[in-house]
């Protein structure tokens, strides 16, 4: 009875406080994309703001059936380097309420519904660089045909049991790779399909709200605490603690670096530069947090501030248009946090692979991270364009001219984010009611 007893001794056991944490940073993850719908919808112009809004708020429906029906299994499912699946977890029909992760002390369930989190967002991040152009059918249909051909491939190459660039040895504590870079490259080729919007480089496309852009920001970071720290699914060895720290170090770091880059450059600190900065920030500490220590971070952090400022100018330069940025953020910090490893990892955190700088001499984990980031991106930034093209080609993924020029919130949601009609107390018909208002509600910003 001897060995019986020591095994069942070393089996993993469910762990309440593990368990409960994961469910808390289940949660701060889904409050991450009404974070991001703010975020994005404060950047755009008022007659935008609320289909801004809404591209975010449809990925916490659509990705939520898909994750229960098949997303799950084919992500995190045993099958190959490229793809998984498991006939257990379709509809999530044969979970038990206490079976446990392999390896961990949390159920199945809350490991899924964590990995949920991280599938409703990723699609979302796209929706900033289509802003002002996209009809909102065609862009639920693409969310849902992208995560189920782009984003589960990935995420099991990255995070699955069997998939190639975890056995590789890539790391990406939380998503550099199969979040932000993916989404960023998706980003890109979406945009180099359907084309820019109606008076780019001409006319003024300030933000309509800088106070909701610094809420959603807010929200963003307080929400990527989960994101980060819970990532490492427990609270056992330290290793959350300090992705917890180096989460909070680079966020400072890159938004400190990014005001001073944008005060040496344009001469004046912006609130939305401030907020772009902590978002760089977050993108770029998430790959490579657990692997860095505190003053890694502050250099991972410095690095990204600088380098995503400086990349949002490229649209210009090259003729693109991401509305918002998320190739310039997004796709960028990802690179840059992910690469970035190669240099600074110490080997004294989730693992003892080492960066360059903690004598790597052979770079061997720098070119682990080139394949991986090498790989995401050509995958992501191909097939993305080829789906916005087979759309663009069959149901059409663009409004009207017309309706870009008066407003993508009537022509798609019949409503205004705001009711310029009237103020006091009198009683005026819905704005969705009254389709003459687009007209001055447009003038009032394009002007």
């Amino acid at each position: 009875m001897a060995p019986a007893i020591t095994l069942a001794a070393e089996a993993p056991k469910l762990s309440a406080a593990n368990t409960g944490f994961m469910l808390i940073c289940s949660a701060l993850v889904l409050i991450m994309t009404p974070g991001l719908a703010f975020f994005y919808g404060g950047m755009v112009r008022v007659k935008s703001t609320l289909n801004m809004l809404m591209m975010s708020f449809i990925s916490m429906g659509i990705v939520t059936i898909l994750w229960v029906l098949y997303g799950f299994s084919l992500a995190f499912g045993e099958h190959n380097s490229l793809i998984g699946w498991n006939s257990d977890w379709f509809g999530l029909s044969h979970i038990g309420l206490t079976d446990l992760w392999p390896g961990y002390t949390i159920p199945v369930f809350v490991f899924m519904v964590f990995q949920m989190m991280f599938a409703i967002i990723t699609p979302a991040l796209i929706s900033g660089a289509l802003a002002d152009r996209v009809k909102f059918s065609a862009w639920a249909l693409f969310i849902a045909l992208w995560v189920t051909i782009v984003y589960v491939p990935v995420a099991h190459w990255v995070w699955g049991a069997d998939g190639w660039a975890f056995k590789l040895g890539v790391i990406d504590f939380a998503g550099g790779t199969a979040v932000h870079i993916n989404a960023g490259a998706a980003a890109l080729g979406v945009i180099l399909v359907i084309g820019k919007r109606v008076g780019f480089k001409k006319d003024p496309m300030r933000p309509h709200s800088l106070p909701l852009v610094m809420l959603g920001a807010g929200l963003l970071w307080f929400g990527w605490f989960g994101f980060n720290a819970g990532s490492w699914l427990g609270n056992d060895d330290g290793v959350g603690a300090l992705m917890f720290v180096n989460t909070q170090v680079a966020t400072g770091a890159a938004m400190l670096a990014w005001l001073a880059y944008e005060k040496i450059r344009h001469g004046a600190f912006t609130t939305l530069g401030a907020a772009s900065g902590a978002v760089a920030g977050l993108v770029a500490i998430t790959p490579s947090g657990g692997a860095v220590s505190p003053l890694g971070a502050i250099a991972v952090g410095a690095i990204a501030g600088v380098a995503c400022a400086a990349a949002v100018g490229l649209k210009f330069r090259f003729g693109y248009d991401d509305s918002l940025d998320v190739v310039g953020v997004h796709m960028v910090g990802g690179i840059i946090g992910s690469l970035l490893i190669g240099f600074f990892a110490t080997g004294k955190g989730q693992s003892t692979a080492t960066g360059v700088f903690y004598g790597d001499h052979t770079w061997t984990q720098l070119w682990k991270q080139c394949a991986g980031v090498g790989a995401v991106l050509a995958y992501s930034l191909v097939v993305s364009a080829v789906l916005a093209f087979l759309l663009d080609k069959t149901i059409g993924m663009r409004v009207s001219e017309d309706e870009e020029i008066s407003g993508i919130d009537q022509a798609e949601h019949a409503e205004s984010a705001y009711d310029f009609s009237g103020t006091g107390g009198g009683v005026l018909g819905s704005a969705a009611h009254a389709p003459a208002l687009a007209t001055p509600q447009s003038k009032k910003v394009d002007a």
